[in-house]
Order: structure tokens, then sequence, then C-alpha cells
């Protein structure tokens, strides 16, 4: 691990835990927070900065790019063509665009990508992701992992007028299209990550021997970001029937993942 990114990762999460917390409290309690773009520009350092801290800045770097360039690109085909969530456009409170995308949009992913990345790790504690079956095996669940995360974010962005289904949908006005296109975007990701570093020989002893240095406490803080935004959508959803998908989608992998790191903590990190 970099120590010298140790105390910013920290001070980070600190502000996410935050941040999230505003929004868990926010039918009892009005704290002051950041909005959706000081908020998404937060939890983007923090992953980026974990990362780097547990993979080092090259492989962070091209985990960055690939999540950046696959995203950008399939959200600008599903705008000007719906073929891949279905029919929407963004409206203008994200912030300037590029194309039709918000600049905001690719950072996002990756404020997502990564969090879920490290559940669905911490869910197949024990596998071999270096080996293709397991890289293939670890590109699937994250997939679902963040893909279940849109299930109860999508819904209230909606209604909150940050984009537009211009059709509606089946799912609390979300076309079910949308989700298939979730879990193409985030596997091309995670699997395109996996064979990028596998190709330019960043999987093997570097990765173990940075892993190294990597605490329980330190590994968990992603996993526990994601629980935490799990529990926030299970609290203060707008839209009630969301609270039981909260619970069941993000809060149970969330919470087992958590059980695996800490429970299972003499394992070395793969």
């Amino acid at each position: 691990m970099n120590p010298k990114l140790h105390v910013p990762v920290w001070v980070l999460f600190a502000a996410v835990v935050y941040l999230i917390a505003v929004e868990a409290v926010r039918p009892w309690i009005d704290l002051p927070g950041l909005g959706n773009i000081g908020f998404t520009l937060v939890f983007v350092g923090f992953s980026v900065l974990h990362c780097a801290a547990c993979e080092g800045w090259r492989r962070t770097g091209l985990f960055f790019a690939t999540a950046a360039v696959v995203s950008y690109l399939l959200e600008e085909i599903g705008v000007r063509s719906g073929l891949v969530y279905g029919p929407y456009h963004y409206s203008d409170m994200l912030g300037p665009k590029l194309g039709h995308v918000p600049v905001l949009i690719p950072l996002a992913w990756f404020m997502m990508i990564y969090p879920s990345w490290m559940t669905a790790r911490a869910l197949l504690r024990g596998v071999d992701t270096r080996r293709a079956a397991g890289m293939t095996a670890l590109a699937v669940v994250a997939a679902m992992v963040m893909t279940a995360w849109d299930t109860v974010m999508d819904p209230g962005m909606t209604a909150a007028g940050n984009w537009v289904w211009e059709q509606g949908g089946a799912y609390f006005g979300v076309p079910l299209r949308n989700y298939a296109g979730w879990l193409l975007t985030t596997f091309l990701v995670y699997l395109g990550a996996g064979v990028i570093w596998r190709v330019t020989e960043l999987h093997g002893s570097r990765a173990r021997t940075a892993a190294r240095g990597v605490t329980v406490g330190f590994a968990a803080l992603p996993v526990l970001v994601y629980l935490e935004d799990g529990v926030q959508y299970v609290t203060a959803e707008r839209i009630a029937a969301l609270h039981i998908v909260a619970l069941f989608a993000m809060v149970l992998p969330g919470l087992v993942a958590a059980m695996q790191t800490w429970m299972r903590r003499e394992e070395t990190m793969r």
C-alpha cells in the first residue's frame, strides 16, 4: 500500500460517509451537503485514491480509463440512439456536456464501479481472479452488484429530473432495458480492465506485493461505503417500495461482503 495516500483516503472516506449520512437522515434532519455534483466529485476522489493505494497508480489509471471510455461511449450511443439503455436524455442539472453526455457521468461510473468491484472481490474471496474463469466470474458478480445499486438509484434520480426516460418504463418509470445496459456496460469495464492488467503484466507479483501492505480495515472501506449507501436508500428513498429493494439488492451483498472481509481476514488478498 502507498503510505502517502493513507491519510487522504481516510479523510475522503469520512467525507463520503458524512455525505451519505446527510441523505440517510434527511427525512428527519436537514444537514448541509454538497449536492449531486459535489458528492460525486468527493466520492470519485475516494475511489481513485483508494484504488491507487491498493493497486498502484498505473493500474488505477488503466482501470479508470477503461471505465471512462467504455461508459462514455455507451452513454453517447445510448442517448443518440436509445439502443443501449432505452430512449433517454440528460437534463442540464449535472453540469456541462461532452456531446450529449454530462462530463460528470463517466466520473460517476467509476465512483460506483470501484466500490462495487471491491464488494464483489470480497464476495468471491478465495476465487483466483488471475485465471480466466475467475476473472470472468468477478466481472459477472461485480456487474450484478453495481446494477443492483442502480435499481435503487435510478428511479429517484429520474424523479429529481437529472435525466428523462422519454417513453417511461415498467420499473418505477425506468425501462427494464436500462438494467440490461448496465450489466453490459459494467461487465465490459470489469472484464476489459482485468484483461488489460493481465496483458500489461500488472496482474502478477507486483499486484500481490502491493496488496500485502493493505490492512483489513483499509481494504474494507469501499465495501462499507457500498453498504452505507444501501442503508441510506432503505431509510431515505422517497419511493417506499424501493426500501425493500435496497434492503435485499444492496444491503444484503454489502453485509455479506463486509463479513467476508472481517471474518476471513487471515487470508491474503489476491
